[in-house]
């Protein structure tokens, strides 16, 4: 039987925008991300927004934004923006001035999409101990606080950098996202979230927090390997670029992960 009132969203995570010739490893992440862009735009042409989970630059320079708004001016669908650790806040609220912030600036935003409430959490620490640590401070889970107690009845998908469960990367976990006990206790107190979306870690993984299922996406340029002990964070594969498709239907969330340009992909029949 058809999924009953299907709707889609494509996801993207960790763009790692450089200057222009800039390459991590041999990969441009501009050209990457066009690619990836281009085929979720053919091949998903049905999806009603597109949102990006932070790590949209590398370093968080000025250049770096402006190939990425320049990228993303064509774009036919509406597409909402956080920020993870590669980000700098100032530098991306110059670029795109428009993009919806909470009152203390944080990169923030509720989206009511029928049944379902999209919250776009922001967990970039500028001042993090461990460089590339995530954080929701006060502030922030107040923000979801709000959110959350303000959904009506609607079902919730929170997007945000930083999954809020460990990976089992010793590395990764390393610079996970501060304070979980805290985002799982906000989250207890409110029955709505049906899904949590992250990156950060450039793999495809599967967990939960606090009974709800948590998706990580892989990224449209470099990708991790199984990471065992002693292995660094900056360990990478070429693999090939992918992007999120997040279903919304009447009886829940599907989320799926699409590989793109993949050696040799050809249908085959099994009859």
């Amino acid at each position: 039987m058809p999924l009953r009132g299907l709707r889609k969203i494509i996801v993207l995570t960790d763009l790692h925008f450089m200057p222009e010739g800039g390459r991590i490893g041999h990969l441009d992440p501009a050209a990457r991300f066009r690619a990836v862009l281009g085929h979720a735009l053919t091949h998903q042409s049905d999806a009603e927004r597109i949102i990006i989970t932070g790590d949209l630059a590398h370093h968080g320079r000025a250049e770096e934004y402006a190939r990425l708004r320049a990228a993303l001016a064509d774009c036919p669908l509406p597409v909402h923006l956080t920020l993870g650790n590669h980000d700098r806040r100032a530098a991306f609220r110059a670029a795109f001035p428009g993009a919806p912030c909470d009152d203390a600036g944080f990169v923030q935003q509720v989206i009511d999409s029928g049944d379902v409430r999209l919250i776009l959490l922001d967990t970039l620490d500028e001042d993090a101990a461990i460089e590339h640590s995530g954080r929701l401070c006060a502030e922030r889970l107040d923000f979801l606080q709000s959110a959350l107690a303000g959904a009506g009845g609607r079902r919730v998908v929170i997007f945000m950098h930083h999954p809020p469960v460990d990976v089992g990367f010793d590395a990764m976990d390393a610079i996970g996202l501060a304070d979980k006990e805290a985002f799982r206790a906000t989250l207890a107190r409110h029955g709505a979230v049906s899904q949590i979306v992250a990156g950060h870690v450039h793999r495809t993984i599967h967990g939960s927090v606090a009974g709800i299922p948590v998706s990580v996406l892989k990224s449209p340029c470099h990708q991790s390997p199984m990471m065992g002990p002693g292995t660094d964070t900056h360990a990478s594969v070429d693999e090939p670029g992918a992007y999120g498709i997040v279903w919304l239907h009447d009886g829940g969330v599907i989320v799926h992960s699409e590989d793109v340009d993949v050696p040799h992909r050809r249908l085959l029949s099994y009859a």
